[in-house]
């Protein structure tokens, strides 16, 4: 007979294959077990469809009645776009519950677990928390911090260098890494890039993969306004375009821009340019609630000093460089002692192709 630790980790399997299709709400997994046989599986599969639980029940049917229900997140106990998940697990009849974390959400916050423990329930909470809580981190931190969940991500030869002096930079990476990076922008809301990327580049900033995918939302940093017209960015019909801009911005200029679908926000400047906090915020309160930042040096240099990097995820190829003026991925101020470091933990190391790719956070994250 397996034990609850592989029957949860079913569970998180589903969970995770709903990636890029459930924000702002978490991925959730479902397995319901009886006498050693699974009678039913389910995943939240996209924001505002029924949640994991009640696929598995829909699945098990009355084989749910003294069963054991494994799930990666506590059963939601209120009203949202669907009904109480804690309330159809009570009436389903279940004899016991596997929660591998509790609902970091202020609206559950353990009412789900208790929910049940009151209706007579077997309730155990924390199999395989730890990897659920990485698998949910975006919407944990959402729910902590009430802002986007922040990813910087680059690509860069071993001696740390993203382009030659004159700019150049494609192609760092293979094929493999390449395509890794289009996944994950899959996954995510939002793409964020300063303009002077897409004055250099021209860059699309779409998702391009053989079977698709969800194109994130565009999201440039531009006080001043300099993006070309014709710029692909400002091609909205694949995807949405948001420009961050100066609040004492020529609001002339910048009805040009809205004239071609563009989203203007307007944000505070302070003496390091436009005003990030402020710009988190801002997107929010849009219903963004993931950026992975792409831009050049600079714009990581302005996330790094300002301590907004909740996540790291860094392509490193087997190439040397070399160069007096080449260009670093994260630029600005120099330093004086290694003290000023900001400290990070690795937490894992994977080959794409010849490249390596290491996912990292700030120490102590």
């Amino acid at each position: 007979m397996k034990t609850d630790q592989e029957y949860m980790r079913l569970a998180l399997d589903l969970a995770a294959s709903a990636k890029g299709n459930t924000n702002p709400n978490p991925l959730v997994g479902a397995v319901i077990v009886k006498d050693g046989v699974i009678v039913g599986t389910g995943l939240h599969r996209k924001a505002g469809e029924p949640h994991a639980e009640v696929h598995a029940f829909n699945m098990a049917g009355e084989h749910a009645e003294g069963a054991t229900l494994y799930v990666t997140l506590e059963p939601c106990s209120h009203y949202g776009k669907t009904p109480p998940c804690a309330n159809r697990v009570i009436e389903a009849k279940v004899s016991r519950v596997v929660v591998a974390m509790q609902d970091p959400n202020p609206q559950v916050a353990g009412r789900g677990i208790k929910l049940l423990r009151d209706a007579g329930i077997e309730v155990e909470v924390g199999v395989l928390e730890e990897e659920v809580k990485r698998l949910n981190e975006r919407f944990i931190h959402n729910m902590i911090s009430k802002r986007p969940f922040v990813i910087s991500k680059f690509a860069m030869t071993l001696d740390g260098k993203i382009a030659t002096h004159t700019g150049h930079s494609k192609w760092i990476t293979g094929e493999a890494a390449r395509t890794n990076v289009h996944e994950i922008r899959h996954e995510v809301d939002g793409i964020l890039v300063g303009v002077g990327t897409v004055l250099a580049d021209n860059p699309s900033l779409t998702t391009r993969l053989p079977q698709g995918g969800k194109n994130p939302i565009r999201i440039i940093l531009d006080s001043k306004l300099r993006i070309p017209l014709d710029a692909n960015v400002m091609n909205t019909s694949e995807a949405k375009t948001i420009i961050v801009t100066d609040k004492a911005v020529d609001r002339t200029k910048a009805a040009e821009y809205e004239a071609k679908g563009v989203q203007i926000l307007y944000v505070p400047t302070n003496e390091q340019g436009i005003d990030l906090n402020a710009t988190l915020e801002a997107l929010y309160q849009e219903g963004i609630t993931d950026i992975l930042v792409e831009g050049g040096g600079a714009i990581h240099a302005s996330f790094v000093r300002s301590k907004l990097i909740d996540k790291y995820i860094i392509y490193v190829a087997p190439k040397i460089l070399g160069g007096e003026h080449s260009i670093s991925p994260v630029r600005g101020e120099d330093v004086d002692m290694m003290d000023a470091a900001s400290l990070l933990t690795f937490e894992s190391f994977e080959k794409f192709g010849e490249d390596l790719r290491i996912i990292a956070y700030p120490k102590g994250e």
